[in-house]
């Protein structure tokens, strides 16, 4: 099982791949998401890379996310913030765990842990008014 973590552009008009405007429309808006220097990393990844802010994170790391970012909802402390709300706390977390991998990317490690945070960090200092969204 894992987290998705979505940096998500809300300037540009929302779309829905289901329901149009009718009684079945979406149930919540769905945003783009930005479009950030090309990197492959994380649970599922794409080969050569992708340059859209999407990012699948295991939940072996969850002890760590509990631990350095909030206590009650751990990695989903991301919802609906800012890069610029949220960069300063995943920048704490990280010098906190490190952010030196695993040859494991599944293993329980901070390093692994604060890798993808890391990643994170970059997205929100990049794109200060984007919206993350972990589902």
């Amino acid at each position: 099982m894992s987290w998705w973590v979505y940096l998500e552009d809300h300037s540009q008009k929302p779309w829905c791949s289901f329901g149009g405007d009718g009684p079945d429309a979406c149930p919540e808006p769905c945003y783009p998401n930005v479009e950030v220097d090309s990197f492959q990393d994380g649970g599922t990844q794409v080969i050569g890379g992708s340059n859209v802010a999407e990012l699948n994170i295991t939940y072996n790391y969850g002890k760590f996310y509990y631990q350095f970012l909030d206590g009650e909802i751990g990695l989903k402390w991301l919802m609906g913030k800012s890069g610029k709300e949220a960069l300063s706390r995943l920048i704490l977390a990280v010098d906190q765990l490190g952010a030196v991998r695993d040859k494991d990317y599944w293993a329980a490690t901070a390093g692994n842990a604060g890798a993808a945070l890391a990643l994170l960090a970059q997205w929100a200092k990049a794109y200060p008014e984007a919206i993350f969204r972990v589902s």
